[in-house]
């Protein structure tokens, strides 16, 4: 795979919610189809998952990575999907190398998450683009995974798709069955857009400190965290946009954003 210089990818940030949205037809998996079609035809694709939050930096590097179904009490229809995209081996080689002082591992093992594969098979259903992810430290503090993503910046510029999965806003023991939200989760939403709007970039990665509603649209780390990757890896200048947005089941932000 040449890795040469290239024009610079866009980077995505996904809410990718419920995995449900890999085979349902509705707002959001139709807005990831769109933006699928178009961007330009990436190299490879690397993507930091919400669903790979684990106690080391890790890179997977396997030439055929399996399609994981890490959930359950889903429809069989979901289960039966596979995602047989090939996967990085030379870009992950890469990437431990530039990240080799952070003490990143190659991964032979993982595979491709459905925060990874549920997004990917409405955005790219040919599963032809070599993917590999990144896995989201959870030892590490917010600090730490904005600047990997100033790092990995620099595969933006070789032709890889950088893609953080995961949600803003995302409170599961507050879900409810209807789709009214709750206040909190508009309104911290709607201060991230704005934060984001602004480039204001040090607030979100000490969301700890923007108050209430922050601490209940992030009780836990693991789906805000890919957000800190994608601003990272914005350059001081370039283009934002939001390709989706919209709260579901009262507690769970779908905004989804376009860099460059």
């Amino acid at each position: 795979m040449d890795l040469t210089n290239d024009k610079i990818m866009p980077a995505l940030f996904v809410g990718h919610g419920s995995p449900m949205n890999a085979i349902e037809d509705n707002e959001f998996s139709k807005a990831w189809e769109k933006i699928g079609a178009e961007l330009p035809k990436p190299k490879a694709i690397l993507c930091i998952s919400a669903h790979w939050f684990v106690n080391e930096l890790a890179i997977t590097a396997m030439e055929k990575p399996k399609t994981i179904h890490d959930f359950y009490g889903f429809p069989k229809e979901l289960y039966d999907v596979k995602y047989p995209a090939p996967g990085a081996p030379q870009p992950a080689e890469e990437t431990h190398k530039l990240l080799i002082d952070k003490e990143a591992g190659l991964n032979m093992d993982w595979g491709l998450d459905h925060g990874t594969w549920s997004v990917l098979c409405r955005m790219f259903p040919e599963a032809a683009i070599p993917t590999y992810q990144l896995s989201i430290n959870s030892s590490m503090p917010p600090e730490y995974h904005f600047e990997i993503g100033k790092r990995i910046k620099a595969f933006r510029s070789k032709g890889v798709l950088i893609i953080g999965s995961g949600n803003i806003v995302h409170n599961l023991p507050m879900m409810k069955s209807d789709n009214t939200p709750y206040e909190w989760a508009v309104e911290f939403d709607n201060k991230s857009e704005q934060l984001i709007y602004d480039r204001d970039f040090e607030s979100l990665v000490n969301y700890h400190n923007l108050g209430k509603e922050a601490l209940l649209s992030i009780p836990t780390p693991d789906h805000y965290f890919p957000l800190l990757y994608i601003l990272g890896a914005a350059s001081k200048d370039e283009e934002i946009n939001f390709f989706a947005e919209g709260l579901t089941l009262g507690s769970i932000s779908m905004r989804s954003l376009r860099i460059g």
